[in-house]
């Protein structure tokens, strides 16, 4: 082992003996890499503080290629005070943080990182996290394989007259094509484009109607469901938020 800094976020923590903690950490370096903290959970422990989910900074670590790296230090770049202030921006930043953990694992590209930076520091600024959310999920998709076709009907390869979103269909469908099934509204299949290629870092405005963002939400979630197989915890509780929202 050598002593190695390295940038990263906490995706995961677990406790691990009577007073350690193994965490899950995504770095721009070397992907995901599992981190011991050594007595972290002891009062007194300086580690205490900066071992947890949702945390951001360059972390000191005697590294392993394979197998746990150790903790020594962290600098804090960022411990977003602001999301962990509020229950629904911790759900949806917390399910962020549980999805990324899963799509890393199917693909390492570096391009994930800038996606979970960027979206855990616009929910901390105060946009909208449903939307931040949708975003990242549609995003991820591409990284999984599976992208719905946002830019031409799904089964004819039309660009014009398109009417809805199909989840059976994988995406766009137009006029032609649709044969049954529910019909989104038009500002849906605008949304549905827009937050699939903006990038997020950029955004310095969001103004979106709850209710389409609402819709958005059920394509995307029955979407995963049928192409994805991932199936998290987390997102049970970001539906019930979203299903509040919407009454």
């Amino acid at each position: 082992m050598h002593i190695e800094s390295v940038t990263g976020i906490v995706l995961t923590d677990t406790n691990y003996s009577e007073s350690s903690k193994i965490m899950n950490v995504l770095t721009k370096e070397h992907g995901l890499i599992g981190v011991i903290s050594k007595g972290c959970r002891n009062i007194k422990s300086k580690l205490r503080a900066v071992s947890r989910k949702m945390l951001y900074g360059k972390f000191y670590i005697y590294y392993k290629e394979s197998g746990l790296s150790t903790l020594i230090s962290v600098d804090v770049i960022n411990s977003y005070d602001n999301i962990l202030k509020d229950l629904d921006n911790i759900t949806y930043a917390s399910y962020i943080l549980e999805l990324t953990n899963q799509v890393v694992r199917e693909n390492a590209d570096s391009n994930i990182f800038s996606i979970l930076e960027a979206s855990l520091d616009k929910i901390n600024s105060g946009f909208n996290p449903l939307a931040i959310t949708l975003s990242v999920e549609l995003k991820y998709l591409d990284f999984l394989g599976v992208s719905p076709n946002l830019s031409e009907c799904s089964i004819c390869g039309n660009k014009d007259n398109i009417i809805t979103l199909s989840v059976s269909a994988g995406g766009l469908v137009c006029s032609s094509c649709y044969r049954e099934g529910y019909v989104v509204k038009p500002i849906t299949i605008k949304l549905a484009r827009m937050l699939y290629l903006v990038d997020i870092s950029k955004i310095s405005k969001m103004d979106i109607k709850k209710e389409n963002l609402i819709e958005l939400n059920h394509f995307i979630s029955e979407y995963y469901d049928k192409y994805t197989g991932i199936y998290l915890k987390s997102k049970k509780m970001m539906e019930k938020i979203s299903s509040f929202v919407e009454n």
